[in-house]
């Protein structure tokens, strides 16, 4: 089998490396992380304009890939620059799931200017008590009349701040915990009784609390089919979390050679710490797990494409595997920068932050290899 990519997802991939080694360093990130949108808008414009925005999505819906191995290319290369622009939240999270159940008239309205770089979306699904539990959804929406009103709250919302438009899990039926009767509706996120508390996550991210209060918003605005949004919201979380994991394979590799080059340079008593077995051994160990989880992450996005998008136990394994590596390799480059590897300044310590949140986002690295051992 050949595990190499198409002409396509070279030149992609190519792309979008050219741009993270050139355009995107280190101190021009932190500057952007401090900025009031916590990221570039001109690097967005960027992504629009080289057609990265369009990378997610199929032809039929004015994309140019969609496959789950093309956004594994794109993600793997953000990951070396640990890029902060809101790719995941707006493409991935909210339009994906616009692409796959909306109208085509959504479709149009939202996918494209989107994909243009001109609108920002955010998926609103986390509630603070649900903890990886989809169907846990206490957030309500009661139809009355041409409207539903919408009641609730949404935790930890990536690209809630500077988001136009929300689509937001709600109930329309049901209990809390039931499979059944959960609805996507699209909201404005400046519509009255919308409440945004915002804030920098450990990573240099931007997410938000989110409030609803009494918030109305059009019944034309439902998202695919009413109380039947649980699949979708499934199927979308396990597209994310492979971007993560591609993600977390980009940041391993700079990781592990950024420390190698270090052991390289530090000298004591006399020698570059690199002569030193014990430190060679801890090296050979994060190069074995950075390329044990390439070779995972392959196989998961393989395993997507080849079934329509749904493959649950090849996403837990890799996310279940790639987890375990993350751990060990950030740790590890940490601990043998010594104390300034936790410094500011020094991106390590940045690799390190975002390999550690990975871990926990969308599902935790035990989460997923219960799911892998239950599916």
């Amino acid at each position: 089998m050949d595990f190499s990519y198409s002409e396509e997802q070279q030149m992609l991939q190519d792309s979008v490396s050219k741009f993270v080694a050139q355009d995107y360093d280190f101190d021009s990130r932190r500057k952007n992380i401090e900025s009031d949108k916590g990221y570039s808008e001109a690097h967005w414009q960027l992504f629009a304009d080289l057609g990265w925005l369009m990378v997610p999505f199929k032809e039929t819906d004015g994309g140019i890939g969609g496959t789950a191995v093309d956004l594994a290319v794109v993600m793997e290369e953000f990951g070396k620059g640990i890029v902060i622009e809101p790719f995941l939240a707006n493409t991935v999270l909210a339009g994906g799931a616009i692409a796959e159940v909306g109208t085509d008239a959504q479709k149009e309205s939202l996918l494209a200017p989107l994909m243009e770089g001109g609108l920002q979306l955010a998926l609103a699904f986390n509630e603070a008590q649900s903890r990886y539990n989809l169907a846990d959804v206490a957030t309500r929406a009661e139809k009355q009349g041409d409207d539903y009103v919408i009641n609730g709250q949404k935790a930890v919302v990536l690209n809630g701040e500077a988001a136009e438009k929300l689509v937001v899990v709600v109930r329309t039926a049901g209990n809390q915990h039931d499979k059944d009767g959960i609805s996507l509706l699209l909201v404005d996120a400046n519509a009255e009784g919308v409440a945004r508390n915002s804030y920098p996550t450990v990573d240099g991210f931007c997410a938000a609390e989110i409030t609803f209060n009494n918030v109305k918003t059009s019944a034309s605005h439902l998202i695919g089919e009413a109380g039947h949004a649980l699949p979708v919201i499934e199927k979308m979380l396990d597209r994310a979390t492979l971007a993560i994991c591609a993600e977390a394979v980009g940041a391993m590799e700079v990781a592990y050679k950024k420390t190698v080059e270090y052991t390289k340079t530090r000298v004591q008593f006399g020698v570059p710490i690199s002569k030193f077995q014990a430190l060679q051994h801890r090296m050979a160990d994060m190069f074995t797990e950075y390329e044990q989880s390439r070779s995972i992450l392959l196989m998961a996005a393989m395993q997507l494409d080849a079934n329509n998008g749904v493959a649950p136990k090849a996403v837990s394994a890799a996310k279940s595997r790639i987890g375990k590596a993350a751990r060990l390799v950030g740790q590890e480059a940490v601990q043998i920068h010594g104390g300034i590897g936790v410094t500011d300044e020094l991106d390590v310590g940045h690799f390190f932050k975002r390999l550690t949140t990975i871990q926990f986002m969308f599902g935790s690295t035990d989460f997923h290899t219960q799911r892998f051992m239950n599916s």
